[in-house]
């Protein structure tokens, strides 16, 4: 049933579902509250009800709540938005250029209708190998720090332990690798994305097809998917809109 609810604004056949099980009030909502929370699409959901126009469906102290978490979530993407933009604009005075990835990526290039459906935890961005130290210095240099000192990273280590800084909202973690450490993440790295970045919003970001794939390959290979039979429907949600960007079968 959440599946389906984020997909009522694009799938006009689920819309129908989702209508008629709301009119036939047997829905268990605090399965619902539970279910959603945990997957981290609680304010998705309610975007998707609200631009549906089915709140009225529901009871009205869960439209108050689903309202108030989202509109806290909301503030709080306009924080990362603008930490992320800072972060851009102070790498590239030093000729480096981030590519932002996953959830922080998403809300620059503008993919939600809402900003406040994604919930994000980290800033997370790649740039080559070669510069992840000079990165590291000049984010230290700027009031960042990481609970972990480390002057290497293992060929395999897909970031460098996360910064933190006092006066920011989000934690930041530099990239090197896409995948964690196996027989794809030479394939799918830095090289292989930098061929085709776009710039959306004046950052950089993966192409619509690496960011297609990148979702999935977090979900199955990094997140072992397929081997725990899995699934975060944070993360289908976003499969499911870049799936409109772009071919999703190829």
């Amino acid at each position: 049933f959440v599946a389906k609810c984020l997909t009522i604004n694009h799938e006009e056949h689920n819309k129908r579902i989702v209508e008629e099980m709301l009119q036939s009030n047997t829905v268990d909502w605090d399965a619902i509250v539970k279910l959603s929370t945990a997957h981290f699409v609680f304010p998705a959901l309610y975007c998707n009800l609200k631009r549906a126009s089915f709140l009225s469906y529901l009871p009205e102290d869960l439209v108050e709540y689903m309202k108030y978490i989202t509109d806290l979530n909301r503030e709080r993407n306009e924080k990362i938005i603008a930490q992320a933009k800072e972060l851009n604009t102070l790498l590239l005075e030093y000729n480096i250029t981030p590519v932002f990835l996953k959830g922080a990526g998403n809300l620059l290039e503008g993919l939600y209708e809402d900003i406040a459906e994604r919930m994000v935890g980290d800033i997370d961005f790649i740039c080559s190998m070669k510069d992840i130290f000079r990165v590291v210095g000049i984010l230290k240099s700027n009031g960042y720090f990481s609970d972990y000192e480390v002057n290497y990273l293992f060929p395999g280590t897909k970031h460098y332990p996360r910064l933190k800084n006092h006066n920011k909202i989000s934690a930041v973690e530099i990239h090197q690798n896409l995948i964690y450490f196996g027989k794809y993440h030479k394939v799918f790295d830095y090289k292989f994305i930098k061929r085709d970045l776009q710039t959306i919003n004046k950052v950089n970001v993966l192409s619509f097809k690496n960011q297609l794939s990148l979702s999935i390959v977090a979900s199955q290979i990094n997140d072992f998917g397929f081997e725990n039979n899995s699934l975060s429907l944070r993360n289908a949600y976003d499969v499911f809109l870049l799936s409109k960007k772009t071919t999703a079968k190829n």
